[in-house]
């Protein structure tokens, strides 16, 4: 009876112990833990919101909440329901956890490649737009006068960003100030360099014509490089998407010319465990693959 009670209260100290170390940790990074619950959550809505205002995309809240309830536990439990309707539980299970944490990640990979997609559009269009400032500037044209001829001529996203510079400066803010905000909205060096260019000639004085007439040259022989390097790229990002197809087609083809070779990958816990490690591998080498042939100019 002694052995028993000291065997029970050993097993309970060393949970306790370990309840009260994991507490202490838990309290120590309470704010960084919280921090990283809300921008899973919360976070990720405020996140996709921010971005469709950017990309001029007008949603409401509620719709980007059921979406993405809908991602990260609909599908889920779709999955779920449909292979348990077969008897299959436990692959339901499975691929319900993986659905549902793909659901729960996959929303801002895809916000921000828009994102990304929108930006280089717009410093493929600064060439063009920069020739019309510097034509409208040798015309006897104003700044703001320039940007609107700019605004009527040129297709988004340029004339978008320079729109709102104007609608900024009709409201009262400083012209110098609606720049400034361009430069946060579209973070990138030839935009920071056109920004800066007129910031500092609005108040030391020059000819904007001749320095946007510069601007155009860098911007387009940065192009030109960016172009290249993709050509370049293009054959490894190739064979990057090549080698992460390879092992569905091999598992289509072993499917469709023997199905019963590849059933324990889908029903065995064995089997299906190995199908997501062997995904998560899969995964992480075309990760790695885009790094090595990404360059940034």
């Amino acid at each position: 009876m002694e052995f028993l009670v000291r065997d029970i209260l050993g097993k309970w100290g060393i949970v306790g112990v370990t309840g009260f170390l994991i507490f202490l940790l838990a309290f120590k990074y309470s704010i960084s833990i919280f921090n990283w619950i809300e921008n899973q959550t919360l976070g990720t809505r405020t996140f996709i919101l921010d971005q469709f205002e950017f990309l001029f995309i007008k949603v409401e809240p509620l719709h980007v909440t059921y979406v993405l309830i809908f991602l990260s536990c609909g599908l889920g439990a779709i999955t779920f329901l449909i292979c348990g309707l077969f008897g299959k539980w436990l692959m339901g299970f499975m691929l319900a956890l993986v659905l549902s944490f793909i659901g729960f990640k996959i929303p801002k990979p895809i916000i921000k490649g828009m994102v990304e997609r929108r930006i280089k559009e717009y410093s493929n269009q600064m060439v063009d737009a920069m020739t019309l400032l510097s034509n409208g500037i040798r015309a006897g044209l104003s700044l703001p006068q320039s940007l609107a001829m700019v605004v009527d001529e040129m297709p988004a996203p340029i004339c978008q960003e320079f729109g709102v510079i104007l609608q900024q400066n009709k409201i009262g803010v400083p012209l110098e100030e609606c720049f400034e905000n361009l430069a946060v909205r579209v973070p990138t060096e030839d935009n920071d360099m056109f920004v800066a260019s007129i910031n500092i000639l609005r108040e030391t004085g020059g000819n904007l014509a001749e320095v946007f007439d510069t601007i155009v040259v860098v911007i387009r022989e940065r192009v030109r490089l960016q172009q290249k390097i993709d050509t370049y790229t293009a054959q490894g990002m190739f064979q990057g998407y090549t080698i992460f197809a390879m092992p569905f087609a091999i598992g289509g083809m072993y499917f469709v010319s023997d199905p019963k070779s590849v059933e324990g990958l889908f029903t065995n816990p064995i089997g299906i465990a190995a199908v997501i490690f062997a995904l998560m591998l899969d995964l992480v080498g075309l990760f790695v693959i885009k790094q090595v042939v990404k360059i940034k100019v």
